[in-house]
């Protein structure tokens, strides 16, 4: 495991590499709006994805690096992705662009631009809990790229069931919260829960061309 700090015209950013012994591809995943690269689910995905061939860059925002509380606007967020891109591509592999919630819009939103691989979306914000008027599902619909959508089922952000048809797939974690936790009284418990989440990764991750 190596950090390296990137230099971005919105801060510096941060990333943590977990290396693949003979990687073929990297994943580069980035945080929510209201954490950070110690979600449950990035870590798992940073333990278990380099044995099966793939390099986990997990990123840290300027914002975050700077040690504030509040994600800026999407347009700077996108900012510190762009920056952190050639840094992602320099080991000459394909790139899947991912991220947890906010990070998961930003991957969406840039995944064209960059020339991203595939899109790994966690937790996508469909819309603001209470307020499914304000869907974000253009973003979703519009990555361009083959993209896996993982959701609690409880996701107050937008349940499974919620999502529109299109060109994406959509793993449920049931029971699931917007961090994947699942309640004490449901029928599987918090470890089983992640590994759907690693689980329907590495699977997917297989199948990318």
């Amino acid at each position: 495991m190596t950090t390296e700090t990137i230099g971005t015209d919105a801060g510096d950013a941060r990333i943590t590499w977990h290396p693949a012994r003979q990687a073929r591809l990297v994943l580069a995943v980035s945080h929510g709006a209201g954490g950070g690269i110690g979600a449950r689910d990035l870590k798992a995905l940073a333990s278990v994805l380099p044995a099966q061939g793939v390099t986990v860059a997990l990123v840290e925002q300027p914002w975050r690096v700077a040690g504030k509380k509040v994600a800026p606007a999407p347009k700077t967020l996108d900012v510190g992705w762009r920056g952190v891109w050639p840094a992602l591509a320099a080991p000459g592999l394909p790139v899947i662009s991912g991220g947890r919630s906010a990070g998961a819009r930003v991957a969406c939103r840039t995944a064209l631009e960059l020339g991203a691989h595939a899109v790994l979306a966690l937790s996508f914000p469909l819309h603001p809990p209470g307020k499914p008027e304000k869907s974000r599902a253009e973003e979703l619909l519009g990555a361009g790229v083959p993209t896996l959508v993982v959701q609690g089922g409880n996701d107050p952000f937008g349940r499974p069931e919620e999502f529109p048809d299109g060109d994406h797939e959509l793993i449920e974690v049931p029971y699931g919260d917007h961090g994947f936790a699942v309640p004490k009284r449901a029928p599987l418990d918090q470890e089983e829960a992640v590994a759907i989440v690693t689980d329907s990764v590495v699977k997917w991750v297989g199948s990318l061309g």
